[in-house]
């Protein structure tokens, strides 16, 4: 589902997967939402919609908590309304399963580490605060209503395809153009700051399993290691036989105003219960997203889904 009139990515869409069957809605407009559901029949809805930069999240508060917390309540409604839900009536066997993406930032400020399912939030921006509204309310309708609702928290999980306003695909893009000779230097913030960091291709997977389990639970993906900024940076320029310390340069105006300095995963339940492992180590990850970008640089000197300059970074 795709918002909007001439949306760019709609093209990307179809070039990658053309299989795939586009249709239109929009998470700010609960009719559009009703309407798409009733057209397409689901038996399963992810929904993956969202402002999903963190710092943008600063600038346009309003819009991140309209989009990425209320968006998921109309969703959930959309899906309520069309199935005939209510609460005289229990949905049966052949309900819509719903997958909500929850998110590691709702933890921000954490209360223990590593972070698992019952860890209390405390968010760190508008954009951690919405998905910490879009968590409960998905938990709120499978408690009130008995639908087959789910939220993964899922830590940050990257690939080649990463938005390039990402730390992670920041750094793969710019140790691309400075290998290329297209840039001398990147710009960094907090190289302290720690994630837990695994690739987007595990975590899809993950998201299906939890989505086919018999109850609807929630569950905490990650992959329980944490890494430094400072760390994705020396891999990165170390792939490509750079040292990084020639080339990064600290800046202040990266800084978020309120940081998230450590995020872990504890995802024993899901090993536990879903069977779930990530099969990507972090080093492995890294490198791929460098050599897909040396190849995507070498043929073009802008990425196709690059959203900002350089400057913007």
């Amino acid at each position: 589902m795709v918002r909007g009139q001439a949306n760019p990515h709609v093209s990307r869409l179809r070039k990658h997967v053309g299989d795939v069957q586009i249709t239109t809605g929009d998470l700010l407009d609960q009719g559009s939402l009703i309407s798409a559901v009733e057209r397409v029949q689901p038996d399963e809805v992810y929904n993956l919609g969202a402002i999903s930069y963190v710092p943008m999240s600063w600038q346009q508060a309003e819009l991140t908590a309209e989009v990425t917390g209320m968006g998921v309540l109309r969703m959930l409604e959309a899906i309520r309304v069309v199935s005939g839900v209510g609460q005289s009536r229990t949905p049966g066997a052949g309900q819509i399963r719903f997958y909500q993406a929850s998110s590691s930032e709702m933890f921000g400020m954490v209360r223990e580490t590593p972070q698992n399912e019952k860890t209390p939030f405390h968010p760190r921006s508008p954009y951690g605060v919405a998905k910490t509204y879009g968590h409960y309310i998905t938990q709120n309708y499978r408690e009130s209503y008995g639908m087959f609702a789910v939220s993964g928290i899922l830590f940050n999980h990257e690939s080649p395809r990463r938005g390039a306003e990402f730390v992670t695909r920041k750094v793969s893009l710019g140790v691309a153009r400075i290998k290329l000779g297209l840039a001398t230097e990147l710009r960094m913030g907090n190289l302290e700051a720690r994630r837990d960091w695994g690739y987007a291709g595990d975590y899809a997977r993950a998201m299906r399993l939890m989505v086919n389990q018999e109850r609807p639970e929630d569950y905490v993906i990650g992959t329980g290691r944490t890494q430094s900024v400072r760390e994705l940076v020396e891999l990165a320029f170390g792939s490509v036989g750079l040292n990084w310390q020639d080339h990064v340069v600290l800046d202040s105006r990266y800084t978020r105003p309120a940081e998230v300095d450590l995020l872990c995963a504890d995802p024993k339940k899901a090993r536990e219960q879903l069977g779930w492992e990530p099969e990507v180590g972090f080093e492995e990850l890294v490198a791929m997203m460098v050599e897909s970008d040396l190849r995507l640089l070498s043929r073009s000197n802008r990425p196709e889904d690059e959203p900002f300059s350089p400057d913007h970074w």
